[in-house]
């Protein structure tokens, strides 16, 4: 393999406005303000243990691909195949705690007005991805979202790992284990609290997806919206 095609992922395959548009110049937020991900765009912020962020559906359609690193010590972050072992099961409900890949708790589900259908199986979009379902060109994607949100706030990165997908439905049956994609049944307004056990750096992604139908029939990737809170 030649030198300039080793994978680096701490390098974005495209831009758009997520590296030039942090909340700050560090990802410190201000608690009790409502910030905004554009659509097809991702933002970071820092997150102190025992604080809360709260994260919004305004159009009730839009996917959530949400990240946690540990801050200081980002080689240690929320881990969706460590969660699925600490839970016991792929579905997650209010009151259950995400963990690290270090197996520590680092997110809890503290409320949820929604149906409660997320998806913890399912990598993050990327440029590969879009490729593979006849992208032409660039595609904006999650996980160069991840990176450009880190990147705006001076993060550096050595992985991207597994997002906790908030609002996306990805039912499984059949005695394989078959899974189908299919539009969110989250509602126009709905929220998701999440509480964090330790100080970190969250990023949030509007999932760009629109060659499948995770972020609705016949409408587009939308905005989301978030706050902190003091617990």
């Amino acid at each position: 393999m030649k030198k300039e095609e080793v994978y680096n992922p701490s390098h974005p395959d495209g831009q758009n406005n997520t590296i030039k548009e942090p909340i700050s110049y560090d990802g410190i937020g201000k608690i009790g303000n409502r910030y905004l991900i554009p659509a097809r765009q991702g933002r970071a912020v820092r997150l102190k243990k025992d604080q809360s962020i709260l994260i919004y559906n305004p159009e009730g359609n839009q996917v959530c691909d949400f990240f946690a690193i540990i801050d200081g010590a980002e080689s240690e972050f929320l881990s969706m195949e460590h969660t699925r072992t600490a839970l016991g099961r792929i579905y997650v409900k209010k009151g259950d705690i995400l963990v690290t890949n270090r197996r520590r708790p680092l997110i809890e589900i503290v409320e949820d007005t929604s149906p409660g259908v997320h998806d913890i199986l399912i990598a993050c979009c990327d440029h590969a991805r879009y490729q593979q379902l006849g992208a032409s060109s660039y595609h904006d994607n999650c996980a160069d979202n991840f990176r450009m949100s880190l990147m705006a706030i001076n993060v550096p990165i050595k992985h991207v790992p597994s997002p906790f997908n908030i609002w996306m439905n990805i039912p499984v049956s059949g005695k394989q284990g078959e899974y189908t994609w299919e539009a969110p049944v989250s509602r126009k307004g709905d929220f998701i609290k999440l509480a964090a056990h330790e100080d970190c750096i969250v990023v949030m992604s509007a999932c760009p997806q629109d060659m499948t139908p995770v972020n609705g029939i016949g409408v587009l990737p939308s905005k989301l919206e978030f706050e902190l809170e003091d617990l």
